[in-house]
């Protein structure tokens, strides 16, 4: 485990971390109550992934780059500029938002204001999407970066193969990420692809891959960075498998008990994010106990507003329903 400082953050920086990464944590767990309540009708999560998320989104400049993310990165886009107002507006289906007024499912984030282009429930069709991004890009003359996710999975469909081979032959400002968390819904990893890392499928197409431990924020983001700059600076593509846990089951309509031996569920607790940044915070004199606990239930009350006001929000009309859509 790289030590915090070596990232080149300042302590503040560091903190500005520990608030995303926790506040992804929080807002998960609401999204889950909100369906077990009966109040959404779906969530998939990212616990297990945050701490990766956050390094991964913190090495970009959402102001001018573009993000392309896949149902799991919600945390990502919590850096990236949405609220969490916004995202429980989308678990709600409400007009305001931002992601598809109401019009998908949760999960399925987008945002025009700050660059975050909506996804398909059809898993990987953001990644040809990217590439054409990258393209954009070059042919504009403009040093603004794509970065798409997906899951190791999902990786494997033919398109993405496509996308990666594109962007390798034009050379395109494009960061291909693949959440690497063992499973694809309950198939896992073994049966999915041959090779032990998937990040050996970016030499194939001609650009750097690396495999990750997404529990390593300093090598995570400074991966990200030197990624960053070489593709700003017209050198092609970057593979990065971020390898990351899964804590969760699948989604809400899954099981994971059922393909998952309860050892291996139990040790999971090991592998969480959230646990590791917190004993690293603390060996590293960043924060103690007592002030996590103070952010902590800062973020709960701001988690418990965004709720309330997203709930309190009008619903699309009926008559809305052509609108903001293509004809």
């Amino acid at each position: 485990m790289e030590k915090l400082a070596k990232s080149g953050l300042s302590k503040e920086e560091i903190i500005e971390v520990y608030k995303h990464v926790l506040r992804g944590r929080r807002l998960d767990e609401r999204l889950w109550q909100l369906t077990r309540i009966g109040k959404s009708s779906f969530n998939i999560s990212g616990q297990g992934a945050e701490l990766a998320q956050v390094a991964m989104a913190m090495a970009f400049d959402p102001k001018k780059d573009y993000f392309l993310p896949y149902y799991r990165d919600m945390t990502a886009c919590l850096v990236w500029g949405m609220t969490s107002k916004d995202i429980v507006m989308g678990t709600y289906g409400k007009d305001a938002d931002p992601s598809s007024h109401g019009r998908q499912m949760p999960n399925h984030y987008g945002s025009k204001e700050h660059n975050i282009v909506s996804h398909s429930s059809t898993v990987s069709t953001q990644i040809p999407l990217a590439t054409g991004v990258g393209y954009a890009a070059q042919l504009e003359g403009k040093d603004y970066v794509a970065l798409v996710t997906t899951g190791e999975g999902s990786a494997n469909q033919g398109e993405v193969q496509e996308a990666m081979n594109f962007a390798g032959v034009k050379k395109l400002p494009v960061i291909f990420v693949v959440e690497n968390n063992g499973y694809a819904i309950s198939v896992a990893n073994r049966e999915q692809y041959a090779n032990d890392d998937f990040s050996y499928r970016g030499p194939a197409y001609g650009f750097p891959g690396v495999t990750i431990d997404g529990n390593d924020f300093t090598a995570t983001y400074l991966a990200f960075k030197e990624a960053v700059e070489r593709a700003r600076k017209g050198e092609g593509p970057t593979l990065i498998e971020l390898v990351v846990s899964r804590l969760t089951s699948h989604s809400a309509d899954d099981d994971q008990s059922i393909y998952r031996s309860k050892e291996e569920i139990e040790g999971l607790k090991d592998k969480d994010p959230l646990n590791v940044f917190e004993k690293q915070l603390i060996a590293e004199k960043y924060l103690s106990r007592e002030e996590m606990d103070q952010i902590d239930a800062d973020l709960k009350a701001e988690i418990n507003q965004a709720t309330d006001e997203a709930e309190a929000e009008p619903d699309p009309s009926p008559e809305s329903v052509y609108e903001q859509v293509w004809a």
